[in-house]
């Protein structure tokens, strides 16, 4: 376990340094051009702008009900695919949001960043499961009731609540999306980072399309939360990475 940390610990310090290209001998501001900081900062703030803007933008829409006649039409195509093994898997996709194990993972996974000795990231591990309270916010404000029509099957499982925005989506992109991101920095060889990163960006990619086929939500509502995650994603990483170089600073 212990020679395990200190790789892991090693690594981290050469991702960090090396994606920025830095020599040993450099300082922070020579490895890290502010000029550099800066674009890559404003690039992330117009992603996040543009995203927040089109959440906006749905939540009207959604608010005025003109939605819904799409979002009745993309769920009947979507549940007409009745394959036994597309079936398992989007239920599989679904099942870590889904309370116990959704009250289980996140901590969990920072308890594991913690106990590598990875304190960083285990703290903003657990920073990314503040989504739930983001979806718990919108939901209030919304007050959309869950899909409830004769044309559409709806799974049996433990949900409640209102629809807007999908909490599953919002959490996964918190807490998988930081943690593929944590990955992706961290892990050296390239197949294992090739792997890990995949199976969490192919969950994040499925769990929207799960939650319609399994008729717990409606598009414009995994939408929203694609939406707000992306920005909730992109301003933890930003906020790590500054934490991040002030250690290395030190």
């Amino acid at each position: 376990m212990a020679l395990l940390r200190d790789r892991l610990k090693e690594s981290v310090a050469r991702s960090v340094t090396q994606e920025a290209g830095i020599a040993p001998k450099l300082t922070v501001r020579e490895a890290f051009p502010p000029r550099t900081a800066l674009a890559r900062g404003r690039g992330a703030y117009t992603v996040t702008a543009i995203a927040l803007a089109a959440f906006v933008a749905l939540f009207a829409i959604v608010r005025t009900q003109r939605s819904t006649r799409a979002d009745l039409k993309v769920t009947i195509a979507l549940q007409r695919r009745r394959e036994p093994w597309f079936r398992r898997l989007m239920h599989l996709v679904s099942w870590p949001g889904y309370p116990p194990q959704s009250r289980i993972i996140p901590p969990a996974l920072a308890a594991g960043w913690f106990v590598l000795g990875f304190r960083l990231e285990a703290l903003f591990q657990l920073l990314a499961w503040g989504t739930g309270l983001i979806s718990f916010l919108v939901k209030r404000i919304m007050q959309r009731p869950r899909p409830n029509h004769p044309e559409i099957a709806i799974a049996v499982a433990r949900i409640g609540g209102t629809s807007f925005p999908s909490g599953h989506v919002l959490n996964y992109m918190g807490v998988y999306g930081f943690l593929a991101f944590l990955l992706d920095t961290l892990v050296r060889p390239d197949l294992l980072r090739k792997i890990l990163v995949g199976a969490l960006v192919g969950l994040l990619s499925l769990v929207g399309a799960s939650r319609i086929y399994l008729g717990h939500l409606w598009l414009t509502d995994v939408s929203a939360s694609y939406l707000l995650g992306t920005s909730y994603l992109l301003g933890l990483t930003a906020l790590y990475r500054r934490a991040k170089l002030w250690i290395l600073q030190r």
